[in-house]
């Protein structure tokens, strides 16, 4: 397998080339794993960003001209590069993040994937035809794009998030500048030079790298941008919502979450303990989608948190294929999760494992987070209530499913749930009952597919649906229209 050549820079890309930050300043990224330098990054300020914004703005008019279908063949194209170049992707996103290659290639498979669904609905981009209660006259309703579009992505599947929100904001007829994640910037720079690739025109996809108070704030506040779509913190999304929303600026959000997996009496167990640790340490925990409140009926509780504490412990760690979960993003994420395991004990909660940075030979200076149980806590105990986007969950006893119900819709969040049992009028009423975006009956909190929509309810997002064909409607508009037509003129 060919190696992918890293840069010494990272540059912005904007109007279809790259382009140094003006202000000549760059920060380092840092190796999850060995915790050096793998290159450094442009620093973006808000000059460049509005250089990156007019770009979009000269471009929009002509994108949006294009057929649906004609923009459609170039997202089409595009995926179907990223296939061919699948191995590339994939270990880019292994050396910016940490996962092992065979992890990077499942994320990069499912943008690929989200591209091809995506540009199917370039022939589909239904509109509605309905009758008018006036004579002669014909009612229709068509989709209309927004025009620019700001698009601020998470670094924990960097080329999964990109395809999320690139795909089909570009195929309504928006242009858009991305701006990454601050550990995760050259898996946006290789997209944006795919799409020229695929034969997108200069100035439609835009890349600006930098720090979130100096390049994605300018982005949030420019009044050329219609639309921001963001997924990250809480904190960061109620500073977009109430900058871009002061300005009317249609608001996209997908936010965090604690996302609670019920264990019952009558579950398969092995299952169960199977779709726990994925739930709550597959990509080190760093899923908005992670189950990090695991909630055991009383019967089986002491079993279940046996098995749980065991298999948790045999768990291997490294960014290999061979492991099972890898380093977490960097350095403050790493000392977030270890304080905040701290304080948990400090106010009564007992640590059945892990709880520490790993240290030793096989982890050098990287951000690797030993998978942690607790168990004790309130539910209303801070950690209860804060993600942590890191191989940490909560174990709780629970006497009843009505108990488990109330435990589970105790949360600021409502993003994804599951329930295991085998009672099918348990999981019906588990169905209608979770206050969550997305439920599942016997699986784990994750693994949303591309064509299905994905949100929350609560602080998990303000009620907009990325992936699937709801997609379109966060990266267009309805326009209606009236034909009038007078038969005597036939």
């Amino acid at each position: 397998m060919k190696s992918v050549k890293i840069p010494e820079k990272v540059l912005n890309w904007i109007n279809g080339g790259e382009r140094e930050p003006l202000s000549s300043e760059y920060y380092s990224k840092l190796s999850p794993v060995t915790g050096q330098e793998v290159y450094r990054v442009a620093r973006s300020k808000e000059q460049d960003v509005q250089e990156a914004i007019q770009a979009a703005k000269r471009s929009q008019s002509e994108w949006a001209d294009k057929t649906v279908v004609s923009r459609a063949d170039i997202l089409r194209s595009a995926a179907l590069l990223m296939r061919d170049r699948m191995q590339e992707f994939a270990q880019i996103v292994s050396i910016e993040t940490g996962k092992s290659l065979k992890d990077a290639l499942g994320e990069t498979h499912a943008a690929m994937e989200m591209g091809l669904f995506i540009a199917g609905e370039g022939r589909r981009f239904y509109g509605h035809t309905t009758t008018s209660a006036q004579p002669h006259k014909m009612a229709m309703i068509v989709r209309q794009p927004l025009g620019v579009a700001g698009l601020i992505i998470a670094a924990n599947t960097p080329i999964a998030n990109v395809a999320w929100k690139s795909f089909p904001a570009l195929l309504c007829g928006n242009t858009a500048i991305l701006k990454p994640a601050e550990d995760t910037p050259l898996t946006a720079l290789v997209f944006a030079k795919l799409l020229q690739e695929a034969g997108l025109p200069s100035g439609v996809f835009n890349v600006i790298h930098g720090f979130g108070e100096e390049a994605g704030a300018p982005l949030v506040e420019s009044p050329l941008v219609d639309i921001i779509s963001f997924t990250g913190s809480c904190e960061v999304g109620r500073f977009i919502q109430r900058t871009a929303g002061a300005r009317l600026a249609k608001v996209c959000l997908e936010l965090g979450g604690k996302n609670p997996l019920i264990v019952c009496e009558d579950a398969d167990l092995e299952l169960a303990l199977q779709s726990a640790l994925l739930s709550a340490f597959s990509n080190a925990g760093q899923r908005c989608a992670a189950g990090s409140r695991i909630i055991i009926h009383d019967l089986i509780y002491d079993e279940f948190r046996e098995k749980l504490i065991e298999k948790t412990k045999q768990l291997r760690i490294g960014s290999t294929d061979d492991d099972d979960l890898g380093p977490v993003i960097n350095k403050d994420q790493l000392n977030n999760m270890v304080n905040a395991v701290d304080a948990a004990r400090k106010r009564g909660a007992i640590l059945l494992t892990g709880g520490y940075r790993l240290t030793g030979q096989n982890y050098h200076d990287g951000f690797f987070m030993a998978p942690t149980l607790l168990e004790g806590m309130s539910p209303d105990d801070p950690i209860s209530k804060t993600e942590l986007f890191g191989p940490i969950a909560n174990l709780y006893r629970v006497k009843s499913f009505d108990e488990a119900l109330s435990i589970a819709n105790n949360s600021p969040f409502g993003l994804t749930a599951a329930i295991h049992t085998k009672n099918n009028h348990r999981a019906m009423v588990f169905l209608s009952k979770i206050q969550a975006g997305v439920a599942v009956v016997n699986g784990p909190t994750y693994g949303s597919e591309p064509h299905m929509p994905f949100g929350g309810l609560k602080q998990s997002g303000n009620g907009l649906r990325e992936a699937g064909t709801e997609a379109l409607d966060v990266y267009s508009d309805w326009k209606t229209l009236y034909v009038n037509f007078n038969p005597q003129y036939v």
